[in-house]
């Protein structure tokens, strides 16, 4: 089961990349963020007729979640984090194929010290309460998203630039990252790429993906039970090669089904 995290920065303008991608790459299971949509606008119809079943929690202009299973039934739907009071949508949960899957789009923080940096820290940390309820409901759970974290040097173009006073690197940010993976989740990626210099976000700006200035935020990360059945992982980079595309390129773990 191939299952793929993609900030499409505005699915009403993304929709073509992301109809393409299915059709290329063939997901079984993929979760979007930063739709910016609102539910009504949702397009489930152009992604069912892809054979994508679609659920997805949105708003206007900002933010929005939504995950797509291909083939296969997506159960007990969770939007929001229980017992955080939130009215941003930034997070989808559902099971899959068995699979518990949870998305996540997490907070920017703007800059260290900022009260928006305060609020990125209070989410995280009510993520990590709930994921580690999650873990012991499901012991085979995905967690995947736009992270706004770069775990490790390896992570940026720049480690003097993108360093522990910087936001998206900062200690406390990487220290709430660290605290996820210490609830028995490991980043797929690092199960089978240790070089540095792979990225998943490159800056509109200067010139960013042409010079390959780029982050890797977008995270796959899987549960201990899930850890020997990921097989694969990798960042896609081909469609952040495209006409308009998002500043993200796909992220995604392949599992191999349960002996």
């Amino acid at each position: 089961m191939k299952i793929a995290s993609w900030n499409v920065n505005s699915l009403n303008v993304r929709l073509p990349h992301l109809e393409q991608w299915l059709r290329d790459a063939r997901p079984d299971v993929v979760g979007l963020q930063e739709t910016k949509l609102e539910d009504a606008k949702f397009p489930d119809s152009a992604l069912a007729a892809l054979g994508y079943r679609s659920v997805f929690a949105g708003q206007k202009t900002y933010n929005g979640v939504a995950l797509l299973a291909r083939d296969r039934a997506i159960e007990a739907v969770q939007v929001g984090i229980p017992g955080f009071e939130d009215e941003q949508k930034r997070v989808i949960a559902a099971t899959i194929d068995g699979v518990r899957v949870v998305n996540l789009y997490v907070v920017n923080g703007q800059d260290v010290g900022t009260d928006k940096y305060a609020y990125k820290l209070r989410w995280l940390a009510a993520v990590e309460a709930w994921l580690e309820h999650e873990r012991r409901a499901h012991p085979d759970l995905v967690v995947l998203g736009d992270f706004n974290i770069a775990p490790d040097d390896r992570d940026v173009h720049d480690p003097a630039v993108w360093n522990e006073s910087h936001i998206l690197t900062s200690a406390d940010e990487r220290a709430a990252l660290q605290r996820l993976l210490g609830l028995g989740l490991h980043d797929a990626f690092r199960l089978h790429h240790t070089q540095g210099g792979i990225f998943s976000w490159w800056d509109y700006r200067q010139a960013g993906f042409r010079r390959d200035l780029g982050l890797r935020i977008d995270l796959t990360l899987v549960s201990d039970s899930l850890r020997d059945r990921a097989v694969a992982s990798g960042v896609d980079r081909e469609p952040r090669t495209w006409d308009r595309p998002s500043d993200h390129a796909p992220a995604w773990v392949e599992l191999r089904r349960r002996d």
